[in-house]
Formats: C-alpha cells, sequence, structure tokens
C-alpha cells in the first residue's frame, strides 16, 4: 500500500501521518515513512530518537555527486537522469521497530521545473519507493505534491489530504486535487482534523461534498500536549488512535 498526505501547514498532516505510521507498525507491517516536507519533522511525531541530527537527502552532497557524476546546486551540464537508487532506502534509513524513515529535504531551485543532479536523485529514488519497494510506504508531502510526479503518480493507492474546518484549509484541498489530476493522481480522501463536534463534520461534508473522506479526528488536548512536550502523538492517551485504526480498515 502506497499512501501519500497533504494539505495546508498547520492542519495537523505530521500528526497524522506519525499515527498512521505507528499504527501500521504496531499491527505488524513493515513500513517506509518518507519525510517530503522541508518544513516538518516525522521522526520527531514518530519519536525516533536524535531526529534532529538526521540529514535530509537532499543536502547529502558526496552522495549526490556520486549517484549523478555533478556537483549539487549546478544547473545544466552532464549528469546521470538514472542514478542508482535502489539502496538508499536501507542504507539511509533511520529506524524504529518495523519504520525506516527518511528525509528528503527540499531543492533549492531559482526557477520552476529546473532540472539539477539534487531534483534528479530525489525524483529517482521516489520513482524506486513507490514502483519497486515491497513496505507499505507512507509519504508526508508538504502542501503541493512536489516530489510525485507522472510515473510515481499512477502507482500510489490513495492521496490522503488532511483537512480542518477552514476556507484555507479547504481552498488547499482543491489546489491539491487539481494538482493531483494534472499528473493522473484521481484516488484522494479527505481527513477532517481538529474537530469539535457533528457542526465541523457537516460543514466540511458540506462544502466538499464532491470529496471522499475517510474519518475524522476530534480535537484534543493530549495531542496538543504531546507536540509541546515532543512526544510522539502515538504515545499518549488519545481518541485519535482509535480514529486512525478505523481509518485503516477501511482502506
Amino acid at each position: 500500500m502506497k499512501l501519500a498526505v497533504s494539505g495546508k501547514g498547520g492542519v495537523g498532516k505530521t500528526t497524522f501521518s506519525a499515527l498512521l505510521i505507528r499504527t501500521l507498525n504496531a499491527q505488524g507491517k513493515r513500513v517506509l515513512a518518507i519525510d517530503a516536507d522541508p518544513d516538518a519533522n516525522l521522526a520527531a511525531a514518530l519519536g525516533i530518537p536524535d531526529a534532529e541530527k538526521i540529514v535530509p537527502i537532499a543536502e547529502m552532497k558526496e552522495l549526490i555527486f556520486e549517484r549523478t557524476e555533478a556537483q549539487p546546486g549546478t544547473i545544466g551540464g552532464f549528469f546521470k537522469l538514472n542514478p542508482k537508487v535502489d539502496d538508499l532506502p536501507d542504507a539511509l534509513s533511520a529506524k524504529l521497530d518495523n519504520i525506516k524513515l527518511m528525509r528528503l529535504g527540499g531543492v533549492k531551485k531559482g526557477g520552476s521545473g529546473c532540472i539539477c543532479p539534487e531534483s534528479t536523485l530525489l525524483r529517482a529514488l521516489m520513482l524506486h519507493i513507490v514502483l519497486a519497494r515491497d513496505e507499505v510506504v507512507v509519504m508526508d508531502m508538504e502542501a503541493g505534491i512536489e516530489h510525485l510526479g507522472r510515473a510515481t503518480a499512477s502507482a500510489v493507492d490513495k492521496l490522503i489530504v488532511i483537512v480542518e474546518p477552514g476556507r484555507r484549509s479547504m481552498d488547499t484541498a482543491g489546489h491539491i486535487k487539481k494538482l493531483a489530476s494534472e499528473i493522473g493522481l484521481k484516488n484522494i480522501a479527505l481527513v477532517g482534523n481538529k474537530i469539535r463536534g457533528q457542526k465541523d463534520e457537516e460543514f466540511l461534508k458540506k462544502h466538499l461534498s464532491d470529496f471522499e473522506f475517510l474519518g475524522f479526528i476530534r480535537q484534543d488536548e493530549a495531542l496538543i500536549e504531546a507536540d509541546l512536550d515532543g512526544v510522539s502523538p502515538y504515545d499518549v492517551d488519545s481518541i485519535a488512535k482509535t480514529n486512525v485504526k478505523d481509518m485503516i480498515a477501511n482502506l
């Protein structure tokens, strides 16, 4: 099962991803977790020790040069467009139980659609992860779907967009759906987060009626405290864990 998780910044995307990954791990699944949002820290949310020391792949200059034969930060010139990446998930991932985690990092590009060694390596890695790996793959994406291309999108089983009751969050969901349709990713579902009650659920269903809802997560002080304390949301007593377990059953 290959899942991508997206949504506006601050809606709880990484919290949901962490709950999803840790729940799958508890169910005995092998999970490859991909932190593809440069502004998030999925490792800390999963409870991986020394999370801040994990170096994003986009910043591994020696590795990028070794695999693409070009210096990172350069644009144009000659370099390998199909670098070897199949060994990277096992060699470069941080581990916790049955979970392997990789941080992709961001590519600093001067213009959209730049072809540079970093983006080439990340694109090849994503292609391998989605098409060739046999674990459950969960990708915590940025607000767009920057790391997915046409070749990878067709193999993603579900794009899960996290929304909260608010106009900007709903606008972002619509934007992500448009981007996804442009690369052929049509299997999209929403998760309503920070739900205060039935009224919030009905609000989202009414204004996003053309989406499938995978489920809802209630607003929970325990999750806020976990974030403040630097603890994984899975390691606190919260109804969210039951909510996510039910969503996995639906998936």
